[in-house]
């Protein structure tokens, strides 16, 4: 599996709900007055991220990136013969 990591070095300003979702009786779908729940916005630095929040006077809360674990795997792993599962494609 690859995971990529394009875009993802941006700070991301996402509103919290004003309202809950609604589901739509009769075709079930979901549903929300909410227009704000429908903006991001991207800053290239935590810092202007939240400089404008405080501009704009929008509460605010920062969340640190979530560093992930990076595991080193030979592409010959996928044909060891004490693997758990049998490779396929």
């Amino acid at each position: 599996m690859q995971s990529g990591k394009a875009k993802t070095r941006d700070w991301v300003l996402v509103y919290e709900p004003e309202e809950p979702k609604r589901i739509e009786p009769l075709m079930g779908y979901t549903s929300s007055g909410d227009m704000n729940s429908q903006l991001r916005l991207s800053f290239p630095t935590k810092e202007l991220a939240i400089e404008y929040a405080e501009r704009h006077d929008i509460p605010f809360r920062a969340e640190e990136p979530h560093l992930a674990k990076r595991s080193r795997v030979a592409y010959a792993d996928n044909f060891r013969y004490d693997r758990n599962q049998p490779w396929t494609h």
